[in-house]
Parts: C-alpha cells; structure tokens; sequence
C-alpha cells in the first residue's frame, strides 16, 4: 500500500536520515551521564557541547547562549516566566500578540493570574503586528514583548527586527517564538535583534522531546524549576543526550542544506497553488500575508466546502490540517483565523498545506488532482 502524501510539516517533521544514524550511534555506544568524571561520562558531555555549537550556528549565537530544553513549550515557559519574575521589581506588564502559540498565550494567562498585566495586540488582515502598536502599547512598567516570529496556521513572517528596535530603544526585553521559521527563512539572533528565542526540534527534521532556547549573554532567568546544574541550573535534570545530538545533527543540516531546502518547499507551494488556481480560479481564497510568508506554508480556504470534511475525505492519501495542527480536533474557528477578521464561511472552509524539504514534484501534482477531484464532487452537490 503506497504511503499517503505528507503536506503538515508544520505539525511536524521526519527525523532525518542522517539524525537517526547519530541518534542510533548514541543510543548503542554511549550511555554515560554527561555529570560523570570518567571517560564515557565525558563522552556525553563532549557531545552535548559539540550539539550546543551545531545549534548556535544556525542561528548565529554563541554556544553558551544555547540552553537545551524538552521542547518548544518549555523553552516559551521558561523565557517568559523566568524574565517575568527576574523583572518584575521592574514592571509587571507584557506585551504580546493575539495569534501567539497557546505556549504563549497560556503562560501569559498564567501570569495574569500572578498579578502580571498582559497587552494583546492586535494583526491586520494578512495576520501581521504593526510595529507601531507595540510602540503604543510600550508602559514604563514594560519589561518584555514576545511576539512569534512565524505563524504556525497562516505562514506570515512577524517584523521582528523592527519590533526589536523599538525595544532596544526602550531598553525592553525581547522573546520571539521561532519553532515554525528555523530552516525555513534566515532565522539570524544578531540580525532579528532578538534577546531570547525559542526552536523546536521536531519541526526541524529532529525527534520530539527536545528543544532549545537561546538567552543572550548576560541576560538573567529566574529559575521555574529547581535542581542540580545542568543546563547553568536553568533547565536542571540529567541531559537527554540522544536528543541532543539529534537537534544539533538537524541544525548543521538545516544550516549546511538551507538554500535547497528553502527552494523545494517554496518551489511545492507555489506549484501547489498554481495548480489548484487553474482549476478554480477565484474560488480559491488565500490567506496571511503575500510578501511576508513562510516558503512553505498555504492557508486556503475553497468556495462551500467544509474543511473537516475536505480533510477527512481525502485523509487516506494526503495528510493536511484544517486551522491549527495543536486544535486538529475542534470545528471551532482558530483564534488566528478570527484575529484576521476572516468572514465565517472562508475560515470554516480554511484548510493548512505545509511543504517540507522531501517533498516532490510528483507528490505536488498528485495532490493537485485529487484535492481538485475532491473539492468538485463536494460543490456538485
């Protein structure tokens, strides 16, 4: 039985090849904790290091600047709890957006509830901040704005190195979410102007369970959690070395093949919605932002037909997402597709295409024919 086409990347992603032959090699060969003194112990934590190179080089920080966390949602949880309570002698107010991750927003509900104020900005149609309302909404209590740096539904790029002019220029701290843009667009800390930042490994061709957060030097956390050291103390527990490795493998890879990859998922997208705007022209509604927008990622949402429905029909030979990946269960409207003020009947129709670096050009116009094939049954009726 041939295998359904794979287009949800931004659910997640495959372990590379070349990550599961290091994660194996790990697994078989070296099982030292990296805190011991002897040989295999040092083993391990060599590994470690040469991993926290691997990732800051990707993103043009420091390998001190790298802690190693279990995923995404921890690395946001500690950013924004561990810079909330460092500062809150400070201020207590946060600035944010209203299509964050709910590993944003979530945590930033959180902290309301521990006396923090949190300001919910809104985006305009194509789902982007406006620089200016961050400036607006700036108090003198303001110690940090976290504002993702992809979309993780709609694809659009946020204007992160302006919003972190405008912090600097506050002496404001700045967090950005980047689990959906890492290997997909140049994702520079130097150039984004960024002091913390968040990936994911399992959107990064890397396993699931592990993540980092980079935290520019100097920069003080206050802990959320509490142990040995590992980690400068930050995120403590004995190191999960086979996933370590794994993201640091991914990264150098991301880093070694971004040119290739960024072109094959842009060139996937762009012959994915040609195909489907021959068949059906104006029928076809396209959302997020057309210049900012990840090379990847096509929210589309198709004349009188049901997402869920569109999804569920053709499941058994292509995989896709209706709205949010995280909320892949509910029928209510994302709060992303809300947030861009989509009329009711475009965002219940809204379906998420996501490329990735294997997929083909066979693949694509396979899944021109039968979304195409599908959608017209579902308006003859």
């Amino acid at each position: 039985m041939k295998n359904p086409i794979y287009l949800d990347y931004n659910a997640t992603t495959p372990i590379d090849k070349e990550v599961a032959v290091e994660m194996i090699s790990i697994i078989q060969n070296h099982y030292g904790n990296p805190s011991s003194s002897y040989e295999i112990g040092r083993y391990s934590k060599k590994a470690i290091e040469n991993a926290r190179k691997q990732v800051a080089d990707l993103i043009n920080a420091q390998p001190e600047e790298i802690l190693f966390t279990s995923c995404a949602t921890e690395s946001n949880n500690i950013a924004i709890q561990g810079i909330a309570f460092a500062n809150q002698a400070k201020g207590k107010h946060i600035i944010t957006s209203i299509i964050e991750h709910p590993a944003i927003i979530e945590v930033c509900k959180y902290l309301e509830s521990q006396s923090f104020e949190v300001s919910y900005l809104p985006v305009d149609t194509g789902g982007r901040v406006n620089p200016q309302d961050v400036e607006k909404a700036i108090r003198p209590d303001t110690i940090l704005i976290t504002i993702m740096h992809a979309n993780n539904e709609v694809g659009t790029i946020q204007p992160i190195s302006e919003i972190a002019v405008i912090a600097k220029k506050k002496n404001i701290l700045f967090h950005t979410d980047a689990a959906q843009s890492i290997g997909k667009i140049e994702t520079d800390v130097e150039k984004l102007g960024v002091d913390l930042l968040t990936l994911a490994g399992h959107k990064l061709y890397a396993p699931k369970g592990i993540g980092a957060l980079y935290v520019k030097q100097g920069i003080k956390i206050q802990k959320i959690m509490y142990g040995a050291g590992q980690e400068k103390g930050i995120r403590p527990g004995t190191e999960n070395l086979v996933h370590i490795v794994a993201l640091g493998k991914a990264c150098e890879i991301a880093q070694r093949d971004f040119d290739k990859n960024s072109a094959t998922m842009l060139s996937a997208k762009e012959k994915l919605l040609k195909g489907l705007q021959i068949q059906f022209g104006e029928k076809i509604k396209v959302n997020g932002d057309p210049v900012h927008c990840l090379p990847n990622t096509l929210s589309i949402a198709f004349d009188n037909v049901e997402a869920h429905t569109l999804a569920s029909i053709i499941s058994n030979d292509i995989y896709i997402s209706t709205g949010s990946a995280c909320h892949a269960n509910s029928v209510e409207i994302s709060s992303v597709l809300k947030a861009m003020n989509l009329d009711l009947r475009t965002a219940v129709g809204t379906v998420r295409i996501s490329t990735g670096k294997h997929t083909s050009s066979e693949e694509i116009e396979t899944a021109v024919k039968i979304i195409s094939n599908t959608v017209t049954k579902l308006t003859e009726h």
